[in-house]
């Protein structure tokens, strides 16, 4: 088996939401795509007239609801998720019919709504999540063509592509089992061999690589604080009111500890998930869809616990680990293995953050996540009208609660008599999600999405 080679910055990428295979993903092959076109001879480049985006799959199904159309776009016009703002975002026009403008070279094609197409739901494709762009001359002569798989968590590969040449793991492993023995053998902690392997990977220092945690740390700090400042209703049909502002503002009435950490927790949940909801800047931990699991963690650590910047970053690493197995044996992506895979996953993550950052040795840390991930296996992805709100608001607020639950457990419990490792409830859910029926997989055909709209 591979060993992982996932760096830290590819499982927490900063980006717009929605969704980081429906948004974040398209992003990134529309600015491949127009990154790798402008490379072309000139004299191809002066016959292009046109560009033409065809979305199928889960794309297409559920792609108005995530805005997948203006992510493409907004990559074609050059930019990048990790930089784009929300004000850019919002400023892509769906009244616009004069179309944008797309530099190429010294020429430039005109992009009109109109040339991104909602196609086929069921097409022969290794991946759900597929996605064509193609650049036509004045002929319709095909000039160049590209098929990107947007494959969860906002990672992306294209069809012939090679792969990436990079350093190799100082402490390769590709399973829970072999992490473990990697800790005994060479006598390390978790985010040791995780820091290690990061230098090792990109030839990151770890001065940069601190730096960069503290970034995501901020991040996601923004958004929390951003959402529970926030009023409003949510963009789309749905009419869905935000509730972060108010379950913020009853958390800071409430006197019982317990029922106030509970709310409070809640609230920065509600908070980052609807900032994705509505676009704007979010970290993938491990997608976007599941973007306030983390982050609500993350703020109680910091902000009710004081705890140290570097603890912080430890568990960071901790959880990181736990995404790293979940994605390589399994899948992060809802159109994979729907829903287990992005809360699940992001709430055995938070787990293993609390369980890590504050202070309990590996052994808990593995028992919190599998806990947590145990206790969402089988959980569908349908969202109502192909938007990331009903369910996904409130999945994210009850993956941190399970989270913390979780870590309660594993904290409590004696350690060597847990009977479930990590490794056993990702094959679950590899499993699980592979017995799953289509319609309960991120293409709002089945579940919670009929019911609601049949109301």
């Amino acid at each position: 088996m591979k060993p992982i080679t996932t760096s830290l910055f590819e499982l927490f990428k900063i980006g717009p939401g929605p969704s980081s295979s429906h948004t974040i993903g398209p992003m990134k092959a529309g600015y491949d795509f127009i990154t790798t076109v402008r490379t072309l001879p000139e004299d191809i480049l002066a016959r292009a007239v046109s560009i033409k985006v065809h979305l199928y799959g889960s794309l297409s199904a559920t792609g108005r609801g995530h805005g997948t159309d203006r992510a493409v776009l907004a990559g074609l016009l050059g930019a990048n998720p990790r930089t784009c703002s929300a004000e850019f975002m919002d400023g892509l026009d769906r009244d616009n019919t004069d179309g944008y403008r797309v530099a190429i070279g010294s020429n430039e094609c005109v992009l009109t709504w109109d040339d991104i197409v909602f196609d086929a739901f069921e097409r022969d494709s290794c991946f759900s999540n597929t996605l064509s762009i193609r650049l036509f001359g004045d002929d319709q002569t095909l000039l160049f063509e590209r098929e990107y798989y947007s494959v969860g968590g906002g990672f992306i590969q294209w069809k012939g592509q090679k792969e990436e040449v990079r350093g190799m793991p100082a402490y390769p492993y590709a399973t829970m089992e072999g992490l473990k023995k990697i800790l005994r053998t060479e006598k390390l902690r978790l985010h040791e061999v995780i820091l290690a392997n990061e230098k090792a990977l990109t030839g990151a220092s770890e001065g940069e690589i601190s730096a960069g945690l503290d970034h995501i740390i901020t991040t996601m700090e923004e958004a929390v604080d951003t959402g529970i400042g926030s009023e409003g209703i949510l963009p789309g049909p749905i009419g869905l009111h935000r509730k972060a502002p108010v379950l913020y503002r009853r958390a800071c009435k409430m006197t019982h500890s317990t029922d106030h950490l509970m709310v409070a927790l809640s609230a920065y949940a509600f908070g980052a998930s609807e900032e994705n909801a509505a676009g704007h800047r979010i970290v993938t931990a491990p997608t976007a869809g599941s973007s306030g699991v983390m982050p609500a963690v993350v703020y109680v650590l910091k902000n009710h616990r004081n705890i140290a910047p570097h603890a912080l970053r430890e568990g960071l690493m901790a959880a990181a680990a736990v995404g790293f197995l979940a994605r390589h044996n399994a899948s992060i992506a809802g159109a994979d293995v729907g829903c287990q895979g992005e809360i699940g996953v992001a709430s055995a993550m938070a787990a293993s953050f609390l369980a890590y950052a504050l202070g309990y040795r590996f052994q808990v840390t593995e028992n919190a996540a599998e806990i947590a991930l145990e206790h969402h296996l089988g959980l569908t992805c349908d969202p109502v009208l192909g938007y990331v709100q009903i369910p996904c608001i409130e999945r994210n607020a009850m993956g941190a609660l399970k989270a913390y639950t979780a870590f309660l457990i594993a904290s409590a419990e004696i350690p060597g008599n847990h009977k479930v490792d990590l490794d056993q409830v990702i094959r679950a859910m590899a499993e699980t999600g592979r017995d799953m029926c289509t319609k309960y997989k991120e293409t709002s055909l089945g579940g919670l999405a009929q019911s609601v709209v049949q109301c």
